[in-house]
């Protein structure tokens, strides 16, 4: 369970990003963030795994006070979040396997990690990992030689080799066609569902979050101005979190 109480978060210039934001995120739900550019989707998920500290409040996950945490301690947390960006932050030069492998580093020494001597657990994990997100067979390929789509779901891959209890997705199809879009948010889904996976995710396409996600929330200005299944959206509801009314174009891409 995640749970937001009265969370601020002010940047250096008085930026106000978040303004005293509270809700609750059950285990395994499907959470997708909608709002204007510089309204505090980044903010907000970004701070679930502290990448970004709150400056007031309470983030609990799980019953843990995670703005309490500092080195070993959240390092060990943030082992049981996956993170997933729009630029999928893969190593190009190397092999998918390799890139997936990555997700096990934190529970190496050191010194096996540098030398790359991952065990035979490790390999299977990510092998598994792979065939989980339907591109087992570009193991032993380059990354820099799959599509933008198959290096996303690379990245999804690696987050899944963390046996993690939350994904964060950050915009994680904003730089995909429609079609590679669809394929891998059915990967999202189809995780999500398969194995309980929490997933929140930023999404820069409503009709897309509207689609795959379970509960959306509305967020403007710092503030949430809808917080609701998604079924349940309206066009009046989107009206009040772009501050306008979005046509059937922008509702399917940039709003």
């Amino acid at each position: 369970m995640i749970q937001f109480i009265n969370v601020k978060k002010t940047y250096p210039g008085n930026v106000h990003a978040l303004k005293g934001v509270s809700f609750t995120i059950e285990p395994g739900d499907f959470v997708a963030i909608i709002g204007l550019s510089g309204a505090g989707k980044s903010t907000l998920l970004r701070s679930i795994n502290q990448m970004h500290t709150i400056t007031e409040g309470q983030l609990l996950v799980n019953g843990l006070d995670v703005t309490q945490l500092r080195g070993k301690d959240l390092r060990h947390f943030r082992r049981n979040i996956g993170m997933v960006f729009q630029s999928f932050n893969l190593v190009k030069r190397t092999t998918v396997i390799k890139n997936v492998l990555a997700a096990r580093v934190a529970d190496m020494p050191l010194w096996k990690s540098l030398l790359g001597l991952y065990t035979k657990d490790d390999k299977i994990k990510a092998l598994e990992a792979l065939d989980q997100v339907g591109i087992l067979e570009k193991a032993y390929v380059r990354a820099d030689q799959l599509s933008g789509g198959q290096q996303q779901r690379v990245a999804l891959a690696r987050c899944l080799a963390q046996n993690p209890q939350i994904i964060l997705a950050d915009e994680p199809v904003a730089s995909l066609d429609p079609l590679t879009s669809q394929t891998v948010m059915e990967d999202f889904v189809r995780i999500n569902q398969s194995l309980g996976i929490t997933v929140i995710a930023n999404m820069h396409h409503v009709d897309i979050a509207t689609k795959y996600a379970k509960r959306i929330i509305g967020i403007k200005a710092g503030e949430i101005v809808f917080d609701g299944p998604s079924s349940s959206l309206t066009h009046d509801d989107l009206t009040k979190v772009y501050g306008r009314e979005l046509s059937k174009d922008e509702i399917k891409g940039d709003a």
